[in-house]
């Protein structure tokens, strides 16, 4: 009986029955390299369903007969890519099995910064009433622009243009787009957009995109929402574009450097909504996510299986 290796604490019952011809060893919610090593010498998985924790060389190098690494989820940054290509190992990803709920996490962050959700909470709850002396934004009739349009980009871009909303989006991939979003340049959204949502992978390329030059060319008032990856914004310029009004507020689920720790300059500043980058995170994702890794993973081992016969 094979290997899987799931680097996370549990899976969801319906993708476990779906592997039900392995064996699962389940590495823990906080795996490090040398447990995944350690595990994968004791092992040899064919297979890595990718939860927590990176995936690099030494991970692979460790496990002879492995053959794909399939991520819980759609984004793979956390797997070194170039060296699972030069051991032919192959990296699939759940695309899209989270987008509901991603979408949906972006939409609140958004309504939560245009509505001061999180501030007259807390001043209701103080025993303040605010009536007299707040404004919220309205969104409608207000521009969104979107960077990158995968299944989450499109589906929040749905839901923002059922707001009322004009939907600027921008990337270089995306084909047969609705009529309902304008296809544009980087520049144009930062030019144009009362709110930006950023829905595309971290690369290298597009680490830190939203940064001091790119904040300062954004309409005075902004807001900034990014449920995709922490990386794609420089963290010390947003806080001094949030600090300066240059940016109105921020709704964020990702963070350069998770979990979060104590004393990060975020805490505690007004003007922040902040989620422990649980977008994808519901019952229902965590049942898409599982079924659509265990798929992905047993579609490349029985190409793998027909390719040896």
């Amino acid at each position: 009986m094979s290997t899987i290796l799931i680097t996370g604490a549990d899976l969801a019952p319906q993708a476990q029955a779906l592997l039900a011809g392995h064996e699962l060893v389940y590495a823990g919610k906080t795996p490090t390299e040398e447990s995944l090593v350690a595990l994968c010498r004791a092992h040899d998985p064919v297979a890595i369903i990718v939860r927590y924790g990176k995936i690099g060389a030494a991970v692979m190098d460790a496990a002879p007969a492995l053959k794909v690494i399939s991520k819980h989820g759609s984004g793979t940054d956390t797997i070194d890519k170039v060296a699972a290509q030069a051991r032919g190992i192959e990296v699939v990803a759940a695309v899209g099995a989270n987008a509901a709920a991603v979408a949906e996490q972006a939409l609140a962050l958004l309504l939560a910064c245009a509505k001061s959700v999180v501030e007259l909470n807390a001043r209701m709850h103080g025993g303040h009433w605010d009536k007299a002396t707040h404004k919220s934004l309205e969104l409608g009739g207000r521009t969104i622009g979107l960077v990158g349009l995968g299944a989450i980009g499109l589906r929040f871009a749905r839901m923002a243009d059922a707001l009322g909303m004009r939907v600027l989006g921008f990337d270089p991939f995306a084909r047969n787009l609705p009529d309902y979003v304008q296809s544009v340049d980087l520049e144009t959204i930062w030019r144009e957009a009362d709110a930006i949502s950023l829905h595309c992978p971290l690369t290298d390329d597009n680490r830190g995109l939203l940064n001091a030059a790119t904040l300062a060319q954004c309409k005075r008032g902004v807001i900034v929402v990014n449920t995709a990856r922490g990386g794609l914004i420089d963290e010390a310029a947003l806080l001094e574009s949030v600090r300066s009004g240059q940016v109105l507020a921020a709704g964020l689920d990702s963070f350069a450097v998770e979990p979060m720790t104590a004393g990060h300059p975020f805490q505690h500043e007004p003007n922040f909504v902040l989620s422990p980058h649980i977008g994808g995170v519901t019952s229902d994702a965590y049942v898409n996510m599982g079924v659509g890794a265990a798929k992905n993973l047993l579609q490349v081992l029985a190409r793998a299986s027909a390719a040896a016969h």
